[in-house]
């Protein structure tokens, strides 16, 4: 509703917004609630392909709108877009008549624009994601252009979208990209990305369109939820609005959760998940620079499993009993904080975490004097992030930086809670029917299978599981050179910066040029992106070509096979793997995938996988084959659960502080 003014006393004032701050209510449940659904989410999976054969009903319906929308003349096509829309507005929800009528027009409008008109499969995606859904469409498929059919669609339904992706260079691409189709429908956009001033993110978010990170979005929302404190009820908002001269509403950055469009949903609503967000300040504390350096003094002096147990997957710290006993004993003669038993345990076991489960180069790099985090999901540095509780000390210590000031909680929320606000949430992905069970769950949202518009040509080579790094490498390196040799295009897949750079060291030692892509040269990645698919090149990269990066083959290479991809390591979800697997194939092209792994990764770090390793060093010819790959696939498999039971535990102790704290306010 636009605002309308009056005039009172010689002064004018505009009645607020319908809803100043849209979103969805918390959703309850109690032990029944989470059996039954649980119930729904097997239903639900096991009739995605049903559901996906009837989201074809949209096909003829925007067909007849093609020849009609083909022969509008150009200055015909601002009247046009003007009808759809305000037909779109009185309508209820997103009807399937003017949803292809609006399809239909943007996909012509594209065709014009930006010469890429939209295949039958990205209507049927378009279309899911409308109605509510998932769509898993595969990598290559061309998700940024599907997007802009339900983005077009919503931003002329008059409903505010975010266009949810993963890290700054997709959404400063992907905006950038589509944003004549937009302005040809009349329709603004905003991006939001890292370093952006609370004006430049309140203008972005009041276009009609908003391309934005989750994690940006995300700590925004937090931010405005500091604003509106406990008393933001709709009617004291409005009261306030009329009332006041700096009301809150004029602060906020959002305007609310509308609807929300999720790039990559799986990494976003699922890997993403494990960690809550928290907006936190500096605090006073006893816990000073001499208390840093004593507990990693500590730290050094207590034994594995004797004084602790690591959990690697959980990146966890456990005092035993004598322990416990030992650092009481350090701590006698020492004044505060060691007085306190929480308070020195807690100081133990960041130290033991932060020499024993933080590593650089994996996830942490050191940049100018200051640790900067390394999300390993996508592979990119966070330089405004922190660890809590005195970790961050702890690393910069460790590292000899110069010591930040101890954080302290002021906001916190988890990407389920966040999500589960939005009135329409919606998305896409190449990775995400394995997971779709837990969506549901979580975010009662189902996900339906997209059909490819061209044949997947994409070879899958058998994995190669060796016993040793060393031997790894080695036949890494072999590989290369027979490909490079022929002028095919090599894309190396690692999981960490530190193995990026073990990486490039074997292939300098082979006397390979190659280009390297990880956290510390991301300032470079459209380059590098852009020349990994020309003849001859090799790329080696950590996760952050895994997702949204479409690498286009240079001339003469698909004649060679496409692109190679080799992958040295499992990451902790298969899907991550697929993403990687993704880059080559694309769009029906050819292209090539292989596992080169070794007994010595890190992922088969645990008792039950060094057993499995030592039994397929032992066990010879082909049985120690499949024992090795089994036993790379079994620890896979049981990160996945791990991780699985972590997300549940976070959002069963989300659930649990939302109904301890619903008599003083909000959680958050």
């Amino acid at each position: 509703m636009s605002d309308i003014t009056l005039p009172i006393q010689a002064r004018s004032f505009s009645l607020p917004r319908q809803q100043i701050y849209k979103e969805r209510p918390e959703r309850r449940e109690n032990a029944l609630d989470t059996v039954a659904v649980a119930a729904q989410a097997r239903l639900v999976d096991a009739t995605a392909r049903m559901r996906a054969k009837r989201l074809h009903k949209i096909l003829p319906l925007v067909e007849r709108h093609t020849d009609e929308f083909r022969a509008l003349a150009a200055d015909d096509v601002p009247a046009q877009v003007r009808a759809l829309s305000t037909e779109l507005r009185r309508a209820v929800d997103f009807p399937d008549d003017l949803t292809a009528k609006a399809f239909a027009l943007i996909r012509e409008l594209s065709g014009r624009i930006l010469a890429k008109r939209h295949f039958d499969v990205q209507i049927i995606g378009a279309f899911a994601m409308v109605k509510g859904m998932l769509a898993e469409m595969a990598t290559g498929e061309g998700k940024t252009l599907t997007a802009t059919l339900v983005a077009g669609t919503a931003g002329l339904a008059g409903i505010p979208i975010h266009v949810v992706t993963v890290n700054d260079y997709l959404v400063e691409r992907d905006a950038a990209l589509m944003r004549p189709l937009y302005e040809a429908l009349g329709l603004t956009v905003g991006t939001v990305i890292a370093g952006q001033s609370t004006e430049e993110r309140r203008a972005a978010y009041a276009c009609d369109i908003t391309y934005c990170t989750n994690k940006e979005l995300t700590f925004d929302y937090l931010r405005d939820r500091m604003v509106l404190g406990q008393s933001a009820g709709e009617l004291s908002l409005k009261m306030e609005a009329v009332s006041n001269a700096s009301p809150r509403s004029q602060q906020l950055r959002l305007r609310g959760l509308h609807m929300a469009l999720v790039d990559e949903a799986d990494s976003v609503l699922i890997d993403e998940a494990r960690t809550p967000l928290i907006i936190s300040g500096t605090a006073d504390s006893e816990i000073n620079a001499d208390a840093v350096a004593r507990a990693l003094e500590l730290a050094a002096t207590l034994e594995d499993r004797v004084d602790y147990f690591l959990s690697l997957e959980e990146r966890r710290v456990f005092l035993t009993a004598h322990g416990q006993e030992r650092v009481t004993a350090f701590a006698e003669k020492l004044g505060p904080p060691w007085r306190s038993v929480i308070t020195r345990e807690e100081l133990a076991r960041q130290a033991i975490a932060a020499i024993h489960l933080f590593k650089k180069d994996e996830q942490y790099i050191v940049v100018g004097g200051k640790v900067q985090i390394v999300d390993e999901y996508t592979g990119r540095v966070m330089p405004d992030r922190f660890w809590s509780d005195g970790l961050h000390q702890m690393i910069e210590h460790k590292e000899g930086c110069d010591q930040s000031a101890r954080r302290a909680t002021i906001a916190r929320i988890t990407y389920q809670r966040f999500f589960r606000r939005y009135q329409r949430l919606a998305g896409m992905s190449g990775t995400i029917r394995p997971v779709a069970q837990e969506l549901w769950q979580v975010y009662r949202i189902p996900v339906v299978p997209i059909p490819t518009a061209k044949p997947i040509r994409r070879v899958h080579r058998q994995d190669i599981v060796v016993d040793t790094d060393v031997a790894k490498w080695k036949l890494i390196i072999d590989r290369v050179k027979a490909l490079h040799q022929r002028g095919v295009p090599v894309l190396i897949g690692t999981r960490s910066v530190a193995a990026s750079m073990r990486a490039s060291a074997e292939l300098h030692a082979a006397e390979l040029p190659h280009t390297v892509l990880n956290a510390a040269q991301d300032r470079h990645e459209n380059d590098i992106v852009a020349q990994a698919g020309q003849r001859g090149r090799i790329t080696v990269a950590t996760n952050m070509a895994g997702r949204g990066t479409d690498i286009h083959l240079g001339e003469g290479v698909e004649e060679l096979g496409g692109l190679h991809v080799i992958m040295t390591e499992r990451h902790d979800a298969r899907r991550i793997d697929l993403q990687l697997a993704g880059r080559a194939g694309r769009q029906g092209q050819p292209g090539s995938f292989e596992a080169i792994m070794s007994l010595e990764d890190p992922l088969l770090d645990f008792p039950l996988g060094k057993s499995l390793a030592a039994l397929g060093r032992t066990t010879g010819g082909a049985a120690g084959g499949r024992i090795k790959r089994a036993a790379s696939w079994y620890a896979q498999n049981r990160a996945e659960r791990l991780h699985a039971r972590m997300r549940y535990d976070l959002l069963r102790s989300d659930q649990w502080q939302t109904k301890t704290l619903a008599v003083s306010g909000r959680p958050e």
